[in-house]
């Protein structure tokens, strides 16, 4: 007998971040989401954040989790503030991760006081110890491939090789499967497995951020890395290299090491500028049976696949202002990966206008971020209340970005070509979006569709 669901794409539609869907059963049976991330690097970003869900918390009954960026989970103690009471699920390295990610994030908002006294004591208490307490508490792990099941819907986790415990979410309902790809991974990973496919899924709701472009050749980008560090030591300058804590520092330190142990570059002063991507390199460790065959098998017979000669870890802020007086050559690496906050930015306000110096972005950068600035060519950018100008050199490398590329999200597709009834393309700017759908429907003659925000489609079970 056919079913409905409905599916609200609440957040997350017509920009990459502020992943939140909404999947509920005619009958009024359960109501779930997936995901629920901040919104980030827009001009409205803090008042959408700020706004109330689209739905009543207190009547959604467990939140599955893709994984650990503040896109994803960001808005979780808003959500636990609003009434939230149900289940967190995700598999195990996301919880650890989640921990990290949004206590560090309530640093942020403690740091940026808000113009309006009441508002800041109001995120606050959202983002408040007891908070973050009550959402690990409400948190469940489920591995991956482990069948599980949550009122009428049959649920399994697969690896996406996004980051460190990423996942497909796979949901059987009423015969039908529906998979919601969170963050695609860009495979192969120096570190985690690839990205699995999946054949017969009937709906499916991908991303597409880099829905309308492709990266470089996997193999080229760590020679570009070799190149970028190579061409930065014969300058004597300082290469700053704006980080995601979460999985690009790691692959980083993975690979530089490995430069490093062959002999491909110099040692010299590297320095890792950024607690957050400290404490959740720890958290790689504790599960580095999530990692590849290569990188498990090197860390079983190394003891610190992170970490090499010349490296310098740098908790205290002091000790991050004095790297300034440190000779060059020297390599800074430091969240965060669009320069919107953290460390970076004084760094990149230090050395941005000398020509001797370069700045590496290996990551995407959203719209209206200083790091998209800089990647654009700007001649000069605001800084702390200051104009900088901006003289360095700039290097790009895609091949590091943590996401599939727009032919490799069609191959995602195409795997499901003979099952797949509608596709519904989100978490992309508008552009990549429209690209993608329209991409899939002249290759493949499939039917997909880019949902507009607040947009609810019935699914035919």
């Amino acid at each position: 007998m056919s079913k409905k669901l409905k599916l609200t794409f609440c957040t997350g539609v017509d920009t990459v971040t502020g992943a939140n869907f909404l999947l509920e059963d005619e009958e009024n049976s359960f109501k779930i989401l997936v995901d629920c991330g901040l919104v980030q690097g827009e001009r409205t970003a803090d008042e959408q954040n700020n706004q109330k869900f689209l739905y009543d918390p207190s009547t959604i009954d467990a939140l599955f989790i893709t994984h650990a960026h503040l896109d994803h989970i960001g808005r979780i103690p808003r959500l636990i503030d609003a009434g939230f009471k149900g289940k967190i699920y995700s598999t195990p390295p996301t919880k650890d991760l989640a921990k990290f990610m949004i206590e560090d994030e309530a640093h942020i908002l403690s740091h940026n006081k808000h113009t309006d006294p009441a508002i800041t004591k109001e995120i606050m208490n959202i983002y408040s110890e007891e908070n973050i307490n009550k959402m690990m508490a409400m948190w469940e792990t489920i591995p991956y491939h482990q069948n599980f099941k949550f009122k009428d819907l049959d649920i399994n986790l697969k690896i996406s090789g996004h980051v460190l415990g990423s996942a497909l979410i796979e949901m059987i309902y009423n015969g039908k499967k529906i998979v919601f790809t969170g963050d695609l991974g860009n495979s192969p990973s120096p570190i985690l497995p690839d990205c699995e496919f999946i054949t017969d899924a009937d709906y499916l709701i991908m991303e597409s951020v880099y829905g309308d472009r492709n990266h470089e050749m996997r193999d080229q980008r760590k020679i570009l890395l070799e190149h970028t560090i190579q061409d930065n030591i014969k300058t004597r300058g300082t290469l700053m290299i704006p980080t995601f804590s979460l999985e690009r520092t790691q692959e980083l330190l993975y690979e530089i090491s490995d430069l490093i142990e062959k002999g491909r570059i110099p040692v010299v002063s590297f320095y890792l500028d950024s607690p957050l991507g400290i404490k959740l390199t720890e958290v790689f460790k504790k599960y580095s049976e999530y990692f590849n065959k290569e990188a498990l098998n090197l860390a079983k017979t190394h003891k610190d696949i992170f970490s090499f000669t010349g490296l310098k870890v740098i908790s205290d802020a002091e000790e991050s202002k004095n790297i300034l007086r440190m000779p060059n050559p020297k390599i800074i690496i430091a969240g965060s990966g669009m320069s919107s906050g953290g460390r970076i930015v004084h760094h990149e306000h230090n050395y941005l206008p000398d020509p001797n110096n370069t700045i590496l972005l290996t990551g995407y950068q959203s719209v209206g971020t200083l790091g998209r600035y800089i990647q654009e060519g700007a001649n000069s950018v605001h800084i702390n209340g200051q104009d900088v100008l901006v003289r360095a050199k700039m290097v790009t490398i895609s091949g590091y970005s943590g996401h599939k590329d727009s032919d490799a999200l069609l191959e995602f597709v195409e795997k499901m070509q003979e099952n797949v009834k509608k596709i519904f393309v989100v978490m992309g700017e508008p552009k990549s979006s429209m690209f993608l759908v329209q991409k899939i429907r002249d290759n493949l003659g499939l039917d997909a569709y880019a949902p507009q925000k607040d947009e609810v489609i019935y699914l035919e079970c």
